[in-house]
């Protein structure tokens, strides 16, 4: 390690016992529990899981990828220990690098999750860069998502064993669709969490255009690349909103520009600023059960905030979808859960 790294490591703030409801996104709150609220989702959420088993997963792989140690990828090993040590993730979960030249991560696994970079996402970023991504795969551990994550991967895997059943087929894939709905919003989360490792929110920028295409980055101007973000925002003909509607709704993960500009706008928060000085919620004082009227009235004003400032026509036909989806989801939990 340089001494400039040095220098860094020991200036980076840690967060002992930090709740993940002090950087989740509303909107990962809120689709959460309407996804949980579903009518009937429940049964098939349990019946997908309980068909696959965790240790076989993990045991695949031990046996085809680079188990991360002291004596394996020892500068990945120490940035997973440093990352876990920062948001306090205890125990800290197994790293894997698997050969694969697309550049990603994953976070799989039930009861003991671990963590997956592919060689392609190794390859590309820089040391801080693995920071970031290590980081934000320590945030879905922590926010608990890696259940929901896995389930998604294995019902993805299951539609193609489907297609010859209509029925079938289309009940996988709206179950599929909700949970891509939520992904999408917890990717939000976790580049949160990935900006509290790295703690430079240029370093996180550097990330996202890397995975837009940013090969050379000394050929890439940031503040050009996030003024793509203003022009996809800024369409003035209905027809584009709707055609990024289609663009979207399949994907697990949120657009590069997209996820670009919405974590540097938090990292100009005062939000941002109070975890760093220490001023954020614990883990020893969240409740078992969080209210279900409380992440939806966040999340419907998230919507509806969001709404209100963009510059999408559609988002402005839409402008009030908070205060609907605030009154139809207490309205869908109440009558399928007996529940306020």
């Amino acid at each position: 390690m340089s001494s400039e790294e040095i220098e860094r490591s020991t200036a980076r703030v840690r967060f002992p016992g930090i709740s993940p409801r002090a950087y989740e996104h509303p909107v990962d709150r809120g689709a959460l529990a309407v996804l949980r609220a579903v009518p009937g989702i429940g049964p098939v959420l349990q019946a997908v899981a309980g068909a696959f088993t965790e240790r076989g997963e993990r045991l695949g792989y031990l046996a085809s990828s680079i188990r991360v140690s002291p004596k394996q990828y020892p500068e990945l090993d120490r940035l997973r220990l440093e990352v876990a040590a920062t948001l306090d993730v205890d125990p800290v979960p197994e790293l894997f690098v698997q050969r694969d030249p697309v550049p990603n991560a994953m976070t799989l696994g039930i009861d003991k999750p671990f963590i997956v970079l592919t060689t392609g996402l190794v390859d590309l970023l820089d040391a801080e860069g693995l920071r970031f991504a290590i980081g934000h795969e320590m945030g879905h551990v922590l926010s608990g998502h890696a259940l929901y994550q896995t389930i998604l991967r294995r019902l993805m895997q299951l539609q193609y064993g489907l297609g010859w059943m209509p029925a079938g087929y289309w009940a996988i894939r709206a179950v599929i669709a909700a949970l891509c709905e939520w992904y999408r919003k917890t990717e939000l989360t976790c580049d949160r969490a990935g900006l509290l490792c790295v703690q430079d929110p240029s370093a996180a920028l550097r990330v996202h255009v890397a995975m837009a295409g940013g090969m050379d980055l000394t050929q890439v101007d940031t503040a050009e690349f996030l003024k793509q973000a203003k022009e996809y925002e800024q369409v003035e003909d209905v027809r584009d909103s709707v055609l990024k509607l289609i663009r979207t709704w399949p994907l697990t993960h949120p657009l590069a520009v997209v996820r670009a500009a919405e974590l540097q706008k938090w990292a100009a928060s005062e939000e941002y600023r109070a975890i760093l000085t220490g001023e954020y919620p614990k883990r020893e004082d969240d409740r078992p059960t969080s209210s279900f009227s409380e992440d939806i009235r966040s999340a419907a004003r998230s919507y509806k905030e969001s709404a209100a400032q963009s510059e999408d026509p559609l988002m402005k036909v839409f402008n009030e979808f908070g205060d609907v989806l605030s009154g139809a989801a207490g309205k869908v939990r109440s009558k399928f859960t007996g529940a306020g």
